[in-house]
């Protein structure tokens, strides 16, 4: 059931239910809007809640207080750390000119930016009788570089000289009988590295749409690029990208296209990115409409950056709507696979509009006609949608089910599995918390020092003689699996009855079908932030960024002023967290308060 609610809108995006993995929200710098007009807010009161998936404990004892995360994405900022320690900002977008030692007459030299650019977009072309003069003058020599250079560069096209209201140019088609390739490399100079490195800022869009966006507009598959983590959707994020022999002259020439990303810090590597390459995130999060008094703010942040928070998986972990992600795992984990489909395709409350994917799934439902539901699928997200790509697996392979949910992208597949064992483990620890404290004891877990990085670290039961040695911060819980150990004490019984409700066996969890087969992993169970600092702000208008981005610096923007007699009072924190911890979760720390999309958006209308 959705309840409406009526009030003044601070941020229509923020209150609105969302079917996709991740929220969405206008993309117009924020996206807020201020109304004196009642107009309804969805809120989604089936989508879960932190109690629903074993978040519950708290590690400060002050008196929490009230704060909207993410009113506007631009309030949540997150810079990439990367292996060295150091901040990744974008500071810098000019191209990178060759050092001498380059080739410097390659045919790449030979023409410009914007001639390259007509010659792809003439290469992406369908109508295959178009053609792209390019300029030249009166020197022979000039005309032949431009020809020889068309033709190592772009393979199937035709270049002629002809004369155009008494001015040479080199015109270019198609040739006959010939097939041009789309994505022809460009030659890569002698001595450069293979790979451009370089930083990606980019405005309320996840990771993977940036890549994608970048490889369609370079022509290329997204394999070209490689990076250390995702980031969040619903935020301004900076983080390292390195492509392969892709001069950082074509990617700098993307920032012309679009506003909702930007490239730059351009340099060579022999190496690229992978996933993990980082040293963690640096948030900078504006909490808006904040209720604590000083004290209760200090309390709050000085427990943070003292005691640290618990490391639960945040509510991310487990999708925004009435079907949770650890549903679907769970039915994956025990090869249900008509049930993962039908949680996969099943309508979401409040999900009813024409040409959308709710149609699709509403047809789906009542026909189980996976063809025709597939036909009423919008053509763009045919393709990128899970419910996309599963329908067309139903339509391919007919009753293999295994078959059709292998159509969905094996890391979608493995966010559902995953998900469940977040479950489990956010709910492990909370039962640990509670019943043994926040104090290392015997039979807990700690993971020993790895002689070399490229072994795997091994876990270690504590004994009583060990526990002068260690802290709670050392202490970790295993995600369950076939290749981790369990803690000596009450909590391996818990695992037990955990999955067995589940109906699943904690010493057979391989699984037939490999990608459900689940290893396991540690996890610690407190993670204390650095760098935490904070100040409080003022404000009246919910439309005005108070927080500076890299690209508000680079366009020369001016800091924001807080209005000091302001109506409203706003919470700046920053901290620095290591890879897979959530933000959400140390703010729920200082807050007190549900962190759930259900929640923040009741807060929002207040």
């Amino acid at each position: 059931m959705i309840f409406f609610l009526f009030c003044k809108t601070k941020d229509d995006s923020q209150s609105s239910d969302s079917s996709r993995k991740a929220e969405t929200e206008d993309h117009s710098g924020g996206g807020t809007s201020v109304s004196a007009q009642k107009v309804p807010c969805r809120v989604n009161l089936l989508a879960p809640k932190e109690t629903d998936v074993g978040i519950t404990e708290y590690i400060s004892k002050h008196e929490g207080f009230s704060g909207i995360i993410k009113q506007r994405y631009s309030d949540f900022l997150v810079r990439e750390v990367d292996v060295r320690g150091r901040i990744v900002q974008l500071t810098d977008t000019a191209p990178l000119v060759d050092s001498g030692t380059l080739a410097a007459t390659s045919a790449d030299d030979v023409l410009s930016q914007e001639d390259k650019q007509k010659l792809e977009n003439l290469l992406g072309s369908k109508d295959k009788s178009a053609a792209v003069d390019i300029q030249v003058g009166e020197d022979k020599e000039q005309r032949t570089q431009v020809h020889h250079a068309i033709k190592e560069l772009f393979s199937g096209l035709q270049s002629e000289t002809v004369d155009v209201c008494n001015t040479k140019v080199i015109r270019v088609k198609y040739g006959k009988g010939s097939q041009a390739r789309v994505q022809k490399k460009f030659k890569w100079p002698k001595g450069r590295p293979d790979y451009c490195h370089f930083v990606l800022y980019k405005e309320n869009m996840d990771t993977m749409d940036a890549i994608n966006m970048l490889a369609m507009n370079l022509r290329l598959k997204p394999g070209f690029f490689a990076y250390a983590g995702t980031k969040d959707k619903r935020a301004i994020t900076v983080q390292e990208v390195t492509a392969y022999r892709i001069a950082a002259e074509r990617l700098s020439n993307l920032n012309k296209q679009q506003t909702r990303y930007v490239v730059g810090n351009f340099r060579y590597t022999e190496q690229p990115l992978k996933l993990g390459l980082l040293s963690g995130n640096h948030f900078t999060i504006l909490l808006r409409n904040c209720t604590g008094s000083p004290e209760q703010i200090e309390a709050g942040l000085t427990s943070l950056g003292d005691n640290g928070f618990i490391n639960y998986f945040g509510m991310q972990r487990f999708g925004t709507t009435s079907v949770p992600s650890h549903h679907v795992g769970r039915a994956l984990l025990h090869s249900k696979w008509e049930e993962a489909i039908e949680l996969i395709l099943k309508p979401r409350e409040g999900e009813h509009q024409e040409g959308t994917v709710s149609a699709c799934r509403d047809y789906w439902w009542k026909t189980r006609d996976a063809k025709g539901a597939l036909e009423r699928m919008p053509r763009r997200n045919m393709s990128k949608d899970i419910e996309g790509r599963l329908l067309e697996g139903l339509v391919k392979n007919g009753k293999d089910l295994v078959g059709a949910l292998s159509n969905i992208p094996r890391n979608t597949r493995l966010m559902y599995v995953h998900s469940y064992q977040s479950y489990i483990w956010n709910n492990i620890v909370s039962r640990r918390l509670r019943e043994y404290g926040f104090q290392p004891v015997a039979g807990d877990l700690v993971l020993e020092e790895r002689k070399d990085e490229a072994q795997r670290s091994e876990a270690k039961v504590l004994a009583e003689g060990d526990l002068g040695n260690y802290t709670i911060h050392d202490v970790v819980f295993p995600l369950f699996g076939y290749d981790v150990i369990y803690p000596q004490h009450k909590a391996e019984g818990w695992y037990r009855e955990m999955l067995a409700v589940d109906q699943l066996d904690m010493d057979n969890i391989r699984h037939k079908v490999k990608d459900y087969s689940l290893s396991g992993a540690y996890r610690k169970i407190i993670v204390k932030p650095t760098n935490c600092k904070w100040s409080v702000m003022h404000y009246d208008d919910v439309k005005i960024s108070l927080m500076l981005t890299d690209k508000d610096i680079l366009d020369g923007k001016e800091a924001p002023v807080a209005a000091s007699d302001g109506k409203m009072k706003a919470l700046k924190v920053e901290f620095t967290l290591p890879p897979s911890t959530y933000a959400t979760m140390a703010l729920r720390e200082i807050l007190k308060t549900d962190t759930s999309s259900g929640h923040q958006a009741m807060l929002n209308t207040q």
